[in-house]
């Protein structure tokens, strides 16, 4: 079963004498800032070629981590539904369900939205060495099917002697695209669905996103991924991986075995949104650990295990 997290700790890979290393995870911040303006207001940035809507916005962020790349979102390609839900409306419930049953992802995670045209958004999250591509999405609102994206941007640097084989923080450029979906040209969401369905593609040097003043190749923003810290992985990690929950999906109750030689602490289950749903005290010495479920929606949540100094994450599917 692979890790699905909110955006707790990190365990990391260490450069041994015959140059192999093991699983590892790192700490960032991803911080998207939206430039998002018309030339006469920001000469320098300012691509808009048409005056922004009373109500600009920017819907929440949604991030993905994986294994590979362009399996998650790909350019020049048909929008997944989920990506379609977040161009045209903002919506990032059918994303989120695509990438939780994608066997390459490993987390989604939400960055709050930006209730105006220009400002930031920012995120804390965890990457295991295991999945180090990161793909998002935010919708350009309101529009047509307008949002901007970053594809499999990969976080490892292939030097392991700094950061444990982590890139340092850096910036990229994040440019407009259009979804493909839904015809329209000005910012209004009520617009014909696309006939025949399209791909997605670059908006950038497109109007309204051509703005004569802009300087920097019409991008919209940027993405800049903060490194703060990584660790390596250890024994006790090891096991708590280890560690197995059954039956999941569940219903009622579950079971958490092979503990025994882990002194754990707690077990606490969590929304994906990341609010404490149960907090679950252990005895020590216990083989194994029988957990009443909450009286909670059915979905999908977060069960975190901690020991006496390491924690670890699962993904815990309640019917």
């Amino acid at each position: 079963m692979k890790n699905f997290t909110s955006f707790t700790g990190l365990l990391f890979c260490l450069f041994v004498s015959i140059n192999c290393y093991a699983q590892s995870v790192a700490n960032y911040s991803i911080v998207f800032e939206s430039f998002w303006e018309t030339p006469s207001v920001d000469p320098v940035n300012g691509i808009s070629t048409i005056p922004l809507p009373s109500n600009a916005h920017w819907s929440q962020l949604a991030i993905a981590t994986h294994q590979t790349e362009n399996s998650i979102l790909q350019m020049g390609t048909a929008a997944s539904a989920g990506i379609e839900l977040i161009a045209e409306e903002g919506n990032t419930s059918t994303f989120e369900s695509e990438v939780t049953a994608n066997p390459d992802a490993d987390k989604f995670v939400i960055g709050g939205g930006l209730a105006s045209a220009q400002g930031t958004i920012t995120r804390s999250i965890q990457i295991s060495s295991d999945y180090p591509f990161v793909s998002l999405a935010s919708m350009i609102a309101p529009s047509p099917d307008w949002f901007i994206a970053i594809n499999s941007e990969n976080l490892r640097s292939g030097n392991n002697t700094v950061n444990n084989g982590w890139k340092a923080s850096y910036t990229v450029d994040v440019f407009p695209y259009d979804a493909g979906t839904e015809d329209g040209n000005g910012y209004n969401g009520s617009n014909l669905a696309s006939n025949p369905i399209g791909v997605i593609t670059s908006l950038s040097n497109v109007a309204p996103f051509d703005g004569v003043n802009s300087n920097m190749s019409h991008r919209i923003g940027t993405v800049t991924f903060n490194y703060i810290e990584s660790t390596l992985s250890n024994d006790v990690v090891e096991a708590l991986e280890n560690a197995i929950i059954y039956p999941n999906p569940a219903k009622g109750k579950i079971t958490i075995s092979n503990i025994k030689n882990i002194d754990l602490k707690s077990a606490q289950i969590y929304s994906i949104l990341g609010r404490l749903v149960k907090d679950i005290p252990v005895e020590k010495g216990l083989s194994k650990l029988e957990i009443d479920l909450p009286h909670s929606n059915k979905g999908v949540y977060i069960l975190n295990l901690k020991s006496a100094d390491k924690s670890t994450t699962k993904k815990l599917v309640i019917n």
